[in-house]
């Protein structure tokens, strides 16, 4: 699927993606993740934690990265490894608990530091100073993090393990 993708890329873009393959797969990776939270988030916001965004925003980044554990796993990096499989899930989930502290950090700083909140802000102030910190710019930092500490801690290795040929 990947290969017939990557064939229907134009040259020289098709040379870039080849080369940067883990990192798109990764960034997809990184795409089906964010819906998955922000659908949680949104979710839990909105009905059962609405006056505690900060632990809706947590409980959605927990859901997200036990589904980005198995695809980055077993799809982004499935070539690279060089642990232990328990040392790599406990080194994956650790490096996810500091992403979900700088994930959760520009949402913090927008809700406490900089108050944007009600009574002081308006609802609609409030929603979306909550999403463009919770989502966007906390997304973009927690996923910088993790894509250099997953390959520096948890999948060191190139081509360690066996590639799975297409069926």
């Amino acid at each position: 699927m990947v290969d017939s993708a990557l064939a229907r890329i134009p040259q020289p873009y098709r040379d870039y993606a080849i080369k940067h393959r883990e990192l798109i797969k990764f960034g997809f990776v990184g795409g089906i993740t964010w819906v998955i939270d922000t659908a949680v988030f949104l979710l839990l916001k909105t009905t059962v934690l609405d006056t505690k965004p900060l632990t809706a925003k947590i409980m959605a980044v927990l859901v997200a990265t036990i589904v980005s554990y198995v695809l980055n796993r077993e799809w982004s990096f499935r070539t690279r490894g060089g642990r232990e499989r328990r040392h790599e899930a406990l080194l994956f989930f650790l490096i996810s608990g500091v992403g979900i502290a700088m994930y959760s950090a520009p949402l913090a700083a927008s809700r406490y530091l900089f108050d944007l909140q009600v009574p002081v802000v308006s609802l609609m102030t409030q929603e979306i100073a909550d999403f463009l910190s919770g989502q966007i710019l906390g997304t973009i930092v927690g996923m910088a993090f993790r894509w250099w500490a997953f390959r520096r801690f948890v999948f060191p290795d190139q081509n360690v393990r066996r590639q799975v040929p297409p069926a």
